[in-house]
């Protein structure tokens, strides 16, 4: 849509975490240096916490794209609120191991067999646990119980726990001791500042091959900032919206007065996003913002969706103008 409108070689603001687009802001460096010691160390757990869409998970996967990948094997979860067993048949999935109708007893003698497996092929297993918040208290010491799993005084899997910061005050709870002293590396990832933000932008424009088309104006960041609050996911959803309106209104110039008019437009769509800049507590504040960005995520959807439709009912109209200024002449020759 608008990539060939501003000659793109795609599109440089899409919500999927994509590694091919790591920005190395001062607080993803740090992150990605905590990271990088803990895979080092090859055992224990490596804690991430962040903001929703604040790059989690982008920050992993840049990490094992660093690494080489015949090196270790990898297995993404995606929590939820399930009991431990629940989470075990999910692990067991991941890696591609039989788990539908497993006892428990199979399930973890089946891993470990597997986690073997892979060790004697000299390799290592690192499970990723995405949105750990979720997780039970009970699913959080099961995975703690995984990584008893060693052979020698190798450890067998180690694990990523990536959440938002409330997964802190799981941490903290009782019972959970044992598992902290198993974490050998734990970062908070927190917003951009205002330059971070506009370098940002220009990197993940440059990396679909901008040059220069559209010019963004100096004064279009500020309110840009001021919206997304530096965080990344929020970013990307308004600068799509933002070169899509430039798209529509035939723009070459991202000026503060198409941001704001494209805010507006978010704005009138959900109230929550203006509500939320004045939440009194950081419990609604939270909720607030997962409301937004779950609102965000469909409304992406759905403009990607009507995008094409928008596309041919502009041709369209752009072809019937034409064809009434075609036949202009032939009336006056006619009269």
């Amino acid at each position: 849509m608008y990539e060939s409108f501003y000659k793109l070689r795609g599109k440089p603001f899409q919500l999927n975490p994509d590694p091919s687009f790591y920005f190395a802001s001062r607080g993803h460096k740090r992150a990605m240096s905590y990271l990088e010691y803990g895979l080092h160390q090859g055992e224990g757990f490596i804690v991430i916490t962040g903001e929703i869409g604040a790059g989690k998970t982008t920050l992993v996967k840049n990490l094992f794209r660093r690494v080489d990948p015949h090196s270790f094997v990898a297995a993404q979860l995606v929590s939820t609120q399930l009991d431990a067993d629940d989470t075990l048949r999910l692990i067991a999935a991941a890696f591609g191991l039989k788990h539908e109708d497993q006892s428990k007893a199979i399930l973890l003698k089946r891993l470990e067999e597997y986690l073997l497996g892979v060790a004697r092929q000299g390799r290592r297993a690192l499970l990723v646990v995405d949105e750990a918040q979720n997780l039970t208290p009970r699913a959080v010491e099961e995975l703690r119980m995984l990584s008893n799993f060693q052979t020698g005084e190798k450890s067998l899997l180690q694990s990523f726990l990536l959440g938002q910061p409330e997964f802190r005050y799981t941490l903290q709870g009782e019972g959970m001791q044992q598992l902290r002293q198993r974490i050998i590396a734990s970062y908070h990832l927190g917003p951009m500042d205002a330059a971070e933000t506009r370098a940002y932008i220009e990197h993940r424009m440059k990396t679909v091959g901008w040059g220069g088309d559209p010019e963004f104006s100096e004064d279009c960041f500020g309110p840009i900032y001021d919206y997304t609050g530096g965080i990344p996911r929020r970013i990307n959803t308004l600068c799509d919206r933002v070169l899509l309106f430039g798209y529509l209104e035939d723009r070459h110039r991202i000026d503060a007065q198409t941001v704001e008019a494209v805010i507006g437009d978010l704005n009138g769509e959900m109230p929550t996003l203006a509500a939320n800049e004045v939440g009194s507590s950081r419990v609604a504040a939270r909720k607030s913002a997962q409301g937004e960005d779950r609102m965000l995520e469909q409304l992406d959807r759905r403009v990607s969706k009507m995008e094409r439709s928008i596309v041919n009912i502009l041709k369209l109209s752009r072809e019937l103008l034409n064809l009434a200024h075609e036949r202009q002449p032939e009336k006056r020759d006619g009269s």
